[in-house]
């Protein structure tokens, strides 16, 4: 276990003095993150903080093409497809339109509408088209938050996709402090393919993976 310097101050003071320094969203972001958090499922909503972050890396990897399974309201995929180029796209998976259209006004107020291509299906659904259609090992960035259920068939679909140094990010890796506790008997199915598939992801030597303490947990990994 790696040792850390002892600190000063609680974690809730270090979220604070985070948040007041992490650079403003474009205006767009602001927008639709205000209006989906009046939602009843609200709570759904990416963080900010790691969704500035991957922002970040599809910028450092010279991303163009993305994937993001669980649209919900649109604001990550705004996110992603923002910080790709003029010819970049976000492949949107989600089930279900009536979230996703609450996302599309401000896809298009920001000016990257064109870059998204929303597939209404199931994503593991989505992803084998993508393989079908021969873009095995053309997709640099995959966002996955959404259909718990299937993360692992989603991960090996994704591996098939991504090229060599692209990059996977799971989000909800703690379920909500759930998987930093010991295996419960009546544990909830989602919790507990999540808790399999983050062993299975520190095992596996396909990729590089490290799980991020940033909002419910980012395991990001980087294909080999």
């Amino acid at each position: 276990m790696m040792t850390r310097p002892r600190d000063q101050v609680s974690a809730k003071e270090r979220m604070v003095y985070i948040e007041e320094h992490i650079s403003e969203p474009h205006p767009s972001m602001k927008k639709l993150q205000e209006l989906t958090k009046t939602h009843e499922s609200g709570d759904m909503l990416s963080f900010y903080d790691g969704t500035v972050l991957l922002s970040n890396m599809i910028k450092f990897a010279g991303a163009k093409k993305c994937i993001d399974v669980g649209v919900f309201t649109g604001y990550s995929s705004l996110a992603w497809a923002l910080s790709v180029p003029e010819d970049g796209k976000v492949v949107a998976c989600d089930t279900s339109t009536e979230f996703t259209d609450i996302g599309k006004p401000f896809w298009k107020e920001a000016g990257v509408d064109h870059k998204i291509d929303l597939r209404i299906a199931p994503a593991v659904d989505t992803l084998q088209s993508l393989i079908d259609a021969g873009e095995s090992g053309t997709f640099d960035f995959i966002y996955v938050d959404g259909d718990k259920l299937n993360a692992d068939v989603i991960y090996e679909l994704s591996l098939k996709l991504l090229r060599t140094n692209g990059i996977i990010a799971f989000d909800n890796s703690f379920m909500h402090g759930h998987l930093l506790k010991p295996e419960d008997e009546d544990e909830r199915q989602d919790v507990s393919v999540i808790r399999k598939l983050n062993v299975k992801i520190q095992q596996d030597s396909r990729v590089t993976a490290v799980m991020l303490d940033v909002a419910d947990g980012v395991y990001v990994c980087g294909k080999n």
